[in-house]
């Protein structure tokens, strides 16, 4: 059976509200809300970049599809500035000047066509182009959130960092006090208690567990020599006496 001097039981409260602390600072460095709002600002840039990619090859597909256009409107307009030339010089026998009379008229009704179909591709690249403008932009506000987000879940994570060094550094002054038989029990209830390997005991109830004590607890209490180290019937952990204890 583990025996240590009262003061050295006291001590491991000191040493348990460092680990306490400990625990709290670990806790709050994992769920600070700036870790969950970078996830999702970055998963907004994911989506931001997939969609850019789909609209800047829309883009791309939309600009070959007007150099067509441009060359289809191009081809035709050759060819009637081509024959309006050769029929205004009167090159040729007049019944080449009559077929090309006769050409004209589907032409110009061709050029009609394909300027309207060149004009309409005009306008969907100019939608295209201005949609992937928007993604840019929208990207580029996302990367300054990110950047400013960061730059606080730095700041905090080092100010917590900082806190946790102090921390350890107070808790190994308080564990250099305690006895090394009495501080392996201490850690390994603590390992299988949650964080809590010892807990005041105050006015008849174990502050581990929060629960009162039996009569039964009380009558074994009061007949333990003062070096003896008690443990909760409840939840196994170090009971330390105080004058509070209500014994």
């Amino acid at each position: 059976m583990v025996t240590a001097a009262p003061q050295d039981q006291w001590r491991l409260l000191d040493v348990q509200a460092h680990d306490t602390r400990l625990a709290q600072l670990a806790h709050r460095r994992r769920t600070l809300p700036e870790h969950a709002e970078v996830e999702r600002l970055t998963q907004r840039r994911r989506a931001i970049a997939d969609e850019t990619v789909l609209a800047s090859t829309a883009a791309s597909d939309l600009r070959r599809e007007l150099s067509k256009a441009e060359a289809d409107v191009e081809q035709v307009r050759v060819r009637v500035s081509r024959n309006q030339a050769r029929l205004e010089a009167g090159q040729g026998s007049a019944k080449d000047m009559q077929a090309l009379q006769h050409e004209l008229g589907p032409l110009g009704e061709r050029q009609s066509v394909l300027e309207d179909a060149e004009l309409e591709v005009m306008e969907r690249l100019e939608g295209a182009e201005n949609r992937l403008g928007e993604l840019e932009e929208q990207a580029r506000g996302v990367d300054a959130e990110v950047e400013e987000v960061t730059r606080r879940r730095d700041a905090e994570l080092e100010r917590i960092d900082t806190e946790i060094a102090g921390e350890q550094n107070a808790r190994a002054d308080a564990v250099a006090g305690v006895p090394g038989e009495l501080l392996a029990l201490y850690e390994k209830i603590r390992d299988g208690s949650g964080g809590v390997g010892a807990a005041r005991l105050y006015q008849r109830r174990c502050e581990g567990c929060r629960l009162q004590l039996t009569p039964i607890d009380i009558g074994r209490f009061r007949a333990a020599g003062e070096d003896a180290v008690l443990r909760c019937e409840e939840c196994g952990r170090i009971l330390v006496r105080t004058p509070d204890s209500g014994l």
